[in-house]
């Protein structure tokens, strides 16, 4: 065939092989390969011995910690705390996806098994939805396996026992044998309805990134069009961040409002959603003004390469994440800091909760503003497509 002599139909074939290649390393390269490991959860150990009829001491808390502790199994990471107080401290400082409590009268419910009137030994695992509720939902589920597999052993070994003292054993005591220690579950800064399970932060930095990147290209070619037509070029230039940061102020109370009116989603933190997105509006419509103005057009690659390659990142917890994705893409890509800051507006108290993120956020947008203004001083090919565009 005549078609397949022509040499641009084989440098198409590459541009499709490069085009698969480079987003399927964005869209399914950071997260086919993803699990959960090192996850984060407090452990509490309240729990007294007691002795048993039997004689020997009853120390569940005890067993429990050493067993949790020592399964390389489950995907969890233990830090052991001394009270209930300083874990859900921990809770609220971010720090941890979960905590397990054992109370003080775990052993001695256990051991009231072996009496008539046997009570029920209840164990409090606490997840932090607000942090990740894809690692909210690792640490209850892990949790839950565990304690399953302990209670299993202690049937067995009280079955043993109470068979040996007494031949039989009463109706209430085979019933609490079933599950010698019951879970309770606490959920702790509670997502809220219509929240997409936990990932509107992710969704709405997302949307804020769009709206800001179709603000900045608007405005980059507008400031073509207004210096073809005899506009100086620093007036020109003063302009564009000042209009552009106003417009992505309208946009994104837009948006809040949007999220809240049209779709119900659960905004406890409102007015301070909107003021975080509107910083993180602005950090990214200068960052993007900014390689437009210096690179020209190309820099649309750059910008919609960078979200693609972030996007799939920002609703997973770090420890999910593979060392390359860790490493190359979230610890810096902008935006991790704005689906991170908007978390902890959202979910764990509003601005303050989130000022390390807005200090990064601040300093993205100052740098890039210098970066833009200095652009008036650049001559060649960004300016030259600035004009011929216009």
């Amino acid at each position: 065939m005549a078609l397949l002599k022509q040499k641009m139909v084989w440098i198409g074939l590459l541009i499709l092989m490069l085009v698969f290649v480079i987003f399927g390393a964005a869209m399914m390269g950071s997260v086919v390969s993803v699990k959960p490991k090192n996850v984060p959860v407090a452990l509490v150990v309240l729990d007294q011995s007691v002795d048993l009829p039997t004689g020997g001491k009853l120390a569940i808390g005890e067993t429990l910690k050493e067993k949790l502790t020592a399964n390389k199994q489950l995907p969890l990471t233990w830090t052991v705390v001394a009270t209930e107080e300083e874990a859900r401290a921990g809770l609220d400082d971010r720090e941890y996806y979960g905590a397990l409590v054992l109370p003080a009268d775990l052993s001695a419910g256990v051991a009231s098994i072996m009496s008539p009137t046997p009570k029920a030994a209840t164990a409090l695992v606490i997840a932090n939805e607000g942090l990740n509720s894809q690692a909210a939902t690792v640490v209850k589920q892990g949790l839950g396996l565990a304690i399953k597999m302990v209670n299993t052993e202690l049937s067995k070994s009280m079955l043993e026992q109470m068979g040996k003292a007494t031949g039989q054993i009463p109706v209430a005591s085979a019933q609490a044998l079933l599950s010698p220690i019951n879970v309770t579950e606490e959920t702790v800064h509670a997502v809220g309805t219509n929240n997409a399970t936990g990932n509107a932060p992710g969704m709405l930095t997302q949307i804020m990134w769009m709206g800001s990147l179709v603000t900045a290209m608007v405005l980059f070619l507008s400031n073509g069009s207004a210096r073809k037509t005899g506009a100086g070029r620093w007036g020109t230039l003063i302009a564009q961040p000042i209009v552009g940061t106003v417009f992505v102020g309208f946009g994104s109370g837009f948006l809040v409002w949007m999220a809240s009116s049209w779709y119900g989603m659960e905004l406890a933190q409102a007015t301070a959603t909107w003021m975080f997105l509107w910083l993180a509006g602005s950090a990214f419509f200068l960052l993007q003004s900014a390689l437009l103005n210096w690179i020209g057009f190309p820099a649309m690659g750059i910008l919609v390469l960078l979200m693609f390659f972030s996007m799939p990142l920002l609703n997973m917890a770090p420890e999910f994440l593979s060392a390359a994705s860790h490493d190359w893409i979230y610890s810096w890509t902008p935006l991790k800091f704005v689906a991170v800051g908007l978390r902890e507006v959202m979910y764990f108290g509003g601005l303050g909760a989130a000022s390390d993120n807005a200090a990064v956020l601040w300093s993205i947008a100052g740098g890039f503003l210098v970066l833009l203004l200095l652009s008036g001083l650049k001559k060649g090919k960004a300016t030259t497509a600035v004009n011929s565009a216009a």
